[in-house]
């Protein structure tokens, strides 16, 4: 039977980069010459990320308010990997493969409380041997600071708190699948099966492998030449059958049993050389893979590098061009406040220039008024106004004239 597999790694600033470009098939040349790239069309996202893994951590770390002190070499997110062998997804079909990975995704989400809103990305492969989703998180807990307050931290450390946090992980996840009707089986701890990881050379030296393999170039399966039972018998006709029976039959018998043991022996100690043999091609294998892996990883690194220095580039070739086009605006918004202000003062200046005229032109009016009752020897100035203002309808006072036209125009409107 298949099993349920979960795998976690850590994940720092700069390692995220380069895992960033791998997920989201941002390369030209993979180095994993498993990648189909004919089917990559074929993968798909469960939580997609808009920016970089990067950029994603920090908009999330300042839109949650995560607390926790960031360093340069610091686990700021981990990756785990869901999967199984491709035998169950040949079996359980495209929509169950789907479920699979929906369900893990929600285990996830809700595993120590962790959160959906701290998931950075979740994508799924299928341009690979067999299927497989990354998903890329945040290890935030929740706690109080030493006031006293709840806060959600970073910290990796205390998310994989114990020795058998992974453990503890792989149970949780195994139930939690299973009892969504996955059918899979749960790996043996090593704590209950008390295996232990020898290297090759430790394996070597326990089996005694130098001395086994000697051993096999001097061992004979060719059996001892004996002489024949009947010309036994010839020489020993008329003798104790006593002789025969207990002394000549037994030995033949034993040689016969040494051999066969002797040639199991041999197909045993056979066997382990070849697994030794087969093993050291491997490690060797696994040597150049691992090197491989590290100059591929250094040569990320590089790219990441050359990467961030060409985006810091063009951001800062970008502030600036920015930075001009703010210092024209300000310039243009300048003008425009200035030519406002020009303007605003000329209409102040001729407004009161008319308020100077409408003043003269009031006191001219009374002057006129009084030089006409003086002149025609009228009895009263305020008698000549009313007869004025009545027969004329009009008003000297030009704010009560105003009023009472617009007050006519009303009355006009009203009829």
């Amino acid at each position: 039977m298949s099993y349920a597999i979960v795998r976690n790694e850590k994940l720092t600033r700069v390692q995220a980069q380069g895992i960033c470009v791998h997920n989201n098939r941002k390369s030209k040349n993979h180095s994993n010459k498993e990648i189909d790239v004919e089917r990559t069309h074929l993968n798909y996202y469960l939580k997609k990320n808009k920016l970089s893994y990067i950029k994603e951590f920090d908009r999330i770390k300042k839109e949650n308010n995560l607390q926790g002190q960031i360093r340069s070499n610091s686990i700021i997110m981990c990756e785990m990997i869901f999967t199984s062998d491709k035998e169950f997804f040949n079996k359980i079909g495209i929509e169950e493969t789907k479920r699979y990975f929906e369900e893990s995704y929600k285990f996830i989400s809700k595993y120590k409380n962790l959160g959906e809103e701290n998931i950075i990305s979740a994508v799924v492969h299928l341009d690979e041997g067999t299927p497989h989703m990354h998903l890329i998180y945040i290890p935030t807990i929740h706690t109080q600071d030493k006031d006293g307050n709840d806060i959600d931290k970073i910290c990796c450390r205390d998310f994989w708190e114990g020795r058998d946090s992974y453990r503890k992980l792989q149970n949780a996840y195994y139930e939690y699948v299973t009892q969504k009707g996955f059918e899979l089986e749960r790996g043996l701890p090593k704590e209950e099966t008390n295996r232990e990881h020898y290297t090759i050379q430790e394996f070597k030296n326990i089996t005694n492998f130098e001395k086994t393999k000697e051993t096999l170039k001097n061992i004979k399966l060719e059996l001892p030449e004996v002489p024949e039972l009947k010309d036994i018998k010839k020489v020993m006709i008329g003798r104790d059958e006593k002789i025969l029976n207990e002394i000549i039959k037994p030995k033949d018998k034993l040689i016969e049993t040494l051999y066969y043991d002797n040639k199991q022996l041999h197909e045993k100690l056979e066997k382990q050389v070849n697994i030794i043999d087969s093993a050291e091609k491997f490690e060797k294998e696994r040597e150049n893979i691992l090197l491989e892996q590290y100059k591929l990883k250094s040569k990320c690194a590089e790219m990441e590098e050359e990467l961030e220095r060409k985006s810091k580039k063009l951001e800062k070739e970008y502030n600036a061009e920015l930075q001009k086009m703010q210092d024209n605006f300000s310039n243009k918004e300048y003008e425009l406040k200035r030519e406002f202000n020009r303007k605003y003062d000329d209409l102040l200046g001729e407004n009161r220039y008319l308020r100077k005229i409408i003043n003269t032109f009031e006191k001219t009016v009374k002057k006129f008024i009084k030089w006409i009752v003086r002149k025609f020897d009228i009895a009263e100035e305020d008698n000549l106004i009313r007869d004025f203002q009545e027969e004329t309808n009009t008003f000297i006072d030009p704010e009560r004239q105003i009023k009472h036209e617009e007050r006519e125009k009303e009355w006009d409107l009203e009829r």
